[in-house]
């Protein structure tokens, strides 16, 4: 079976940003676009609540708790992790965090983007953490990190996955991946992707109408909380 898939959102929960749809939002507006897969990666937070399985499941949607920590000043999305992932802090401690839960998948988000949590580099100096590089949803004609994503995935011999890194719900359905898997389970997913049987779909966006207004709004959002 194929699940359509968006491994990297934000909602209301996330402290460290402000999203003016809660989760339950995310997850109607994904049922309504035919997601078989959402997760909720909050900014340094870990939410994991029984009442979002409960309403991904009713449903049909695989929910996957997931966060987007900040590691010595860096993004890194780790999904399916337990609560002591927020005690994580550096590379060496992420490092040994994932020997000890395997189950953990992790991505380097955006890794190209231009902003100071952006990975860069520091990507190929960690590179047995990462299980995928993500494909961004932010690029045009004339701006496109994901070449060089594309090219860092290659070298490190690791899956590109698509994502919508979901701040805006007008975005959740321009950026995912569909995977290929036996049955709709976490470690299933997780193996697929691994393993690459996954189609990334995605599209250029518009840089004066779509990508410059997103900033300037998500720019005003965070310094305003409105």
């Amino acid at each position: 079976m194929k699940l359509k898939a968006n491994l990297h959102l934000h909602a209301s929960d996330d402290t460290e940003d402000s999203i003016n749809y809660s989760f339950i939002d995310a997850l109607n507006e994904a049922q309504k676009l035919g997601f078989s897969v959402l997760t909720l990666t909050c900014h340094n937070t870990l939410v994991d609540k029984p009442e979002y399985h409960a309403e991904a499941e009713r449903r049909s949607i695989l929910f996957i708790p997931g966060i987007e920590r900040t590691i010595e000043g860096k993004h890194v999305v780790i999904l399916n992790p337990t609560a002591e992932v927020m005690r994580v802090r550096t590379f060496a401690e992420l490092a040994a965090y994932k020997r000890a839960h395997p189950q953990i998948f992790i991505i380097a988000p955006h890794p190209y983007l231009g902003a100071r949590y952006s990975l860069n580099d520091e990507l190929f100096r960690h590179p047995s953490l990462f299980d995928a590089v993500e494909q961004t949803w932010f690029y045009s004609t004339f701006y496109n990190p994901n070449k060089k994503a594309a090219a860092a995935a290659a070298r490190l011999s690791l899956p590109l996955i698509a994502t919508s890194d979901t701040h805006d719900l007008r975005f959740l359905n321009v950026s995912y991946a569909e995977v290929e898997v036996a049955e709709q389970s976490i470690p299933a997913l997780f193996a697929a992707i691994r393993n690459r049987r996954f189609n990334n779909v995605s599209s250029k966006r518009s840089l004066i109408f779509e990508l410059v207004p997103y900033v300037l709004v998500h720019l005003y959002r965070f310094y305003t909380g409105c």
